[in-house]
């Protein structure tokens, strides 16, 4: 039997081409979208469960504005292992925030089906690491986040291990899950240009919220502004020298600054 994998993909500004403004607040109008790079670990994680379990369809699962429209972004993103792609898609789906997206990526999950969601420790711009969690709890399927490796996968179950601070967890989880990677699972492979020529041949399908039937209810939390951290001035202290008087007078300047 063909295991069923979705894997979560957002698109994110590309931070290079982010314009800080007097006022703090950033303009992206300009970005080029690509995927967050923590989504980069989740496709190359549901690449290597394809290789262990030989047969596997790998859908990757999108929730956006026009964005997705990019089709070098969905390119790059099929390059990359997914079989196909499907994006859920409408303009109010500009600034979701993580309870919101789950709620979409859940309805759409439910409507391609799964045996296991795959997602990456969190997304690139507001990097709030709740949407993996959010989705299982929705989906009432076995949850596990922060895992590091992925041991084995067979008869319905997989194996995986969680690199806590002093120890490593050994767990084993009955499909379906969603589980959610951490950034040092694996190294994303860069696609070769067999896998890009491919890629444009691959389906991507959209579908809207009216067409799943997803309620546009009201959020229990309101994003109300995007700023970059303020800077602050430098103070310019240079401590010339290399012996214990200098050294000792780094330290005290570091010492007020941490405290």
């Amino acid at each position: 039997m063909t295991m069923k994998i979705i894997v979560g993909c957002k698109l994110v500004p590309e931070e290079q081409d982010i314009v800080v403004q007097a006022d703090g607040s950033l303009d992206v109008s300009r970005a080029t979208p690509k995927i967050s790079p923590f989504d980069l670990n989740a496709i190359e994680a549901a690449v290597e469960v394809k290789g262990l379990v030989g047969e596997a369809h790998i859908t990757a699962l999108s929730v956006g504005d026009k964005t997705l429209e990019n089709s070098k972004a969905l390119k790059d993103i099929l390059s990359r292992g997914p079989d196909a792609m499907t994006a859920v898609m409408d303009d109010a789906y500009t600034h979701l925030l993580p309870e919101q997206t789950a709620e979409v990526m859940a309805t759409a999950a439910r409507e391609i089906g799964f045996d296991l969601i795959l997602c990456g420790d969190g997304s690139g711009d507001l990097l709030a690491q709740q949407v993996g969690t959010r989705l299982g709890a929705l989906l009432d399927v076995a949850t596990l986040s922060g895992v590091s490796k992925i041991v084995s996968a067979d008869n319905g179950k997989l194996v995986v291990e969680r690199a806590l601070e002093s120890e490593v967890e050994v767990l084993e989880v009955t499909l379906p899950a969603v589980i959610s990677v951490s950034a040092d699972i694996n190294t994303p492979a860069i696609p070769g240009m067999k896998a890009i020529l491919a890629a444009g041949k691959k389906p991507v399908g959209t579908m809207t919220p009216s067409a799943l039937g997803v309620a546009q209810g009201t959020a229990s939390v309101e994003l109300l502004e995007t700023k970059a951290p303020k800077q602050k001035e430098r103070l310019n202290v240079m401590i010339e020298g290399d012996g214990e008087d200098q050294i000792a007078e780094l330290v005290s300047h570091l010492r007020k600054i941490l405290n």
